[in-house]
């Protein structure tokens, strides 16, 4: 371990005691070492969402390590213990494109390159064919593929549509919410959509 990384470690625990514990409504922070140290993220600059995500009480019948989104609330929980779930804000589908059921994380990809599905090809044939993974990429810096559907939790570049109703039936975070989010969850997590 570098002598930087072991200063910014002590620093770290000395805020967090100095804190005190943690309550159900704190918000929930996190402390990114590839933004710090480099690694695969290496001149990305984090956004924050309009929606800071929190600590929260969720229904003790979802597993730890579950996701549960509210669309109607345009809220995602990831269940970290019974009864215990870290809450982000998410863009959610628009009026027409919204949907609900059980889904499984199929597949996780760091800067996944995206390919516009044929349907979304004849809405907007102005859409490149294919463009490869980065920070101007629309899936962002992480993406958690939802069985063998179109659909995807991914980051975002327009941090703005957090907490809106403006995607094709995909659910989008900012890119540090997902960085986040993807590090915390396995292939193979259920992932509940409710309305």
């Amino acid at each position: 371990m570098t002598h930087l990384r072991s200063l910014a470690l002590a620093a770290i625990a000395a805020t967090l005691v100095a804190a005190g514990p943690a309550r159900a409504d704190d918000r929930y922070e996190i402390f990114n070492f590839n933004k710090l140290f480099g690694g695969n993220d290496v001149g990305y600059v984090g956004t924050s969402s309009p929606i800071g995500r929190q600590m929260v009480s969720i229904d003790a019948k979802y597993a730890p390590g579950t996701i549960v989104i509210r669309t109607s609330e345009r809220r995602l929980y990831y269940v970290t213990a019974r009864g215990q779930a870290i809450r982000y804000g998410v863009g959610v589908g628009r009026e027409g494109f919204q949907w609900s059921g059980v889904k499984t994380v199929s597949a996780k990809r760091e800067w996944p390159g995206w390919t516009p599905p044929a349907q979304m090809l004849k809405r907007r044939p102005d859409l490149p064919r294919y463009m490869p993974g980065g920070i101007d990429n629309p899936l962002g810096a992480r993406a958690m593929y939802l069985g063998s559907s179109l659909y995807r939790i991914h980051g975002s570049n327009e941090p703005e549509t957090i907490g809106q109703a403006v995607s094709s039936g995909c659910f989008r975070m900012t890119n540090d919410d997902v960085m986040d989010l993807y590090s915390r969850v396995r292939v193979g997590a259920t992932v509940y959509v409710l309305r």
